[in-house]
């Protein structure tokens, strides 16, 4: 779990079926490191390549400072730089990425809030009682609540 340090870079594979490539970097915060002059870096910077679909929701949904939860698997490589030096490379390849913060925590990101979100001025202060649930266990959408901010179809 980490801060997106910028929005994601996202480019488009070539060929019959292009393909949406999302590459970004969290700001991991290291567990029971604090530094006491204040020099040491106390947290680790991840990159992560996100394909297809996924790719594609991280161009739409995640933008700079904000917290987001992901999982998957590390891949290393290396190449050859102009220089002639080789050079190594670890990434994170995502299987799974999520919002780690509330639509309304998102838009208090204590000075990481370069994306400009804000949340809409009709959003409920706080949800509707448990008891307006329907019998089949789902909660009415209480009226002036708009879905076109929701991450899913």
């Amino acid at each position: 779990m980490g801060r997106l340090t910028r929005d994601p870079e996202v480019r488009y594979s070539q060929g019959e079926r292009a393909m949406a490539i999302a590459r970004y970097t969290l700001a991991v915060d290291r567990r029971g490191r604090r530094s006491q002059d204040g020099n040491e870096q106390t947290a680790d910077f991840i990159p992560c390549v996100a394909f297809d679909r996924a790719g594609e929701f991280a161009e739409k949904y995640f933008h700079q400072g904000m917290r987001v939860l992901i999982s998957g698997r590390i891949q290393t490589g290396s190449y050859v730089n102009r220089d002639g030096q080789k050079v190594y490379t670890t990434e994170v390849i995502i299987e799974d990425q999520e919002f780690a913060d509330s639509k309304g925590a998102a838009s208090d990101m204590s000075g990481y809030n370069n994306s400009g979100y804000q949340q809409p001025a009709s959003a409920p202060a706080q949800r509707p009682a448990p008891s307006s649930a329907i019998g089949d266990g789902f909660m009415n959408i209480p009226d002036g609540v708009e879905d076109e901010g929701l991450p899913f179809n």
